[in-house]
C-alpha cells in the first residue's frame, strides 16, 4: 500500500525505518472521518483491497512508500484482516465510528462525509 500520497513533507532526509501496519487502516479511517477527509480514507482502502489478499494478509509494509511486504512481517494476520474491516464498515456507515469513540466526544454523534475545505 502506498501511502506516500498521504505525506506532504519531504523526508528522504530522515534516517528512520519505515514500516506501514495494516492493523493502523482503521484508525487512519476514523482520523480521516472525523476531521472531514473521508476521499483520504476511501483511497487508503482502495489500495487496501488491491493489495492485502494478493500479498497474504502480512503484518506490515516496508519501504517509504509502503510498498514492499516487511521483510519479518508475518502473512495472514488476523488482526490485518480486522483493522482492514473495521475501516471498511466505517467509511460505509460512518456512524460506525461511535462504536470506537469516547463517550465524551460530542462531534460524533453525527459524523458527515464533507470534504474538508483544506485539501
Amino acid at each position: 500500500m502506498a501511502f506516500d500520497m498521504f505525506l506532504d513533507a519531504d523526508y528522504s532526509s530522515f534516517d528512520v525505518v519505515w514500516a506501514v501496519f495494516v492493523v493502523l487502516l482503521w484508525l487512519l479511517t476514523a482520523v480521516c472521518i472525523k476531521t472531514g477527509r473521508p476521499q483520504m480514507a476511501k483511497r487508503a482502502i482502495e489500495l487496501a483491497e488491491q493489495r492485502l489478499s494478493k500479498d497474504g494478509w502480512p503484518e506490515y509494509y516496508d519501504g517509504k512508500t509502503g510498498r514492499y511486504v516487511g521483510k519479518q512481517g508475518r502473512k495472514y494476520q488476523t488482526w490485518s484482516t480486522s483493522g482492514y474491516l473495521v475501516a471498511k464498515l466505517m467509511i460505509e456507515k460512518p456512524s460506525n465510528l461511535r462504536m470506537i469513540s469516547l463517550e465524551e466526544d460530542k462531534k460524533i454523534d453525527n459524523p458527515r462525509l464533507t470534504r474538508s475545505t483544506s485539501f
